[in-house]
């Protein structure tokens, strides 16, 4: 299994947010922390905030904070919520499915089992959950 990247950097971005909680940050600061562009990382935010995860705001002393506490962001729900318009497989886009085995294969069923193993265990975990107490995480992301 792989992530997608934009999937990838909204974790860095939320734990980014979640260790400087509190604070407003800026979206060039946490683009640099995280190593991507501040051009994918705006996009990130956009797609954060449209989910209820971030608040923006704008203007001079404007920034980005999150919207509810990390321990009521379920990391299983910003998956789902970011992953859903990636199929895992070919054969799981219904428009797109030009398999010519989908229709006797076993194995679908079986990806669909072991993705829902997947996050299972990613809904035991909150965003407060990767960054309390995770002093080195704290050292990289927070601001001065």
């Amino acid at each position: 299994m792989r992530l997608t990247t934009r999937t990838n950097i909204a974790m860095r971005a939320l734990m980014y947010c979640a260790v400087n909680t509190g604070r407003v940050v800026r979206k060039s600061d946490i683009a640099g922390a995280c190593n991507t562009s501040e051009n994918h990382m705006a996009q990130v935010i956009n797609t954060l905030s449209h989910f209820g995860l971030v608040k923006t705001t704008r203007g001079r002393h404007g920034g980005v904070t999150l919207q509810r506490p990390p321990e009521e962001i379920i990391v299983g729900d910003v998956f789902r919520k970011l992953e859903s318009h990636v199929p895992f497989a070919e054969c799981f886009a219904q428009d797109a499915n030009t398999c010519p085995i989908a229709g006797f294969c076993r194995l679908q069923g079986k990806l669909n089992k072991a993705l829902d193993a997947f996050y299972k265990a990613l809904d035991e975990v909150t965003l407060a959950d990767l960054v309390e107490d995770n002093v080195e995480l704290e050292e990289a992301l927070i601001l001065p």
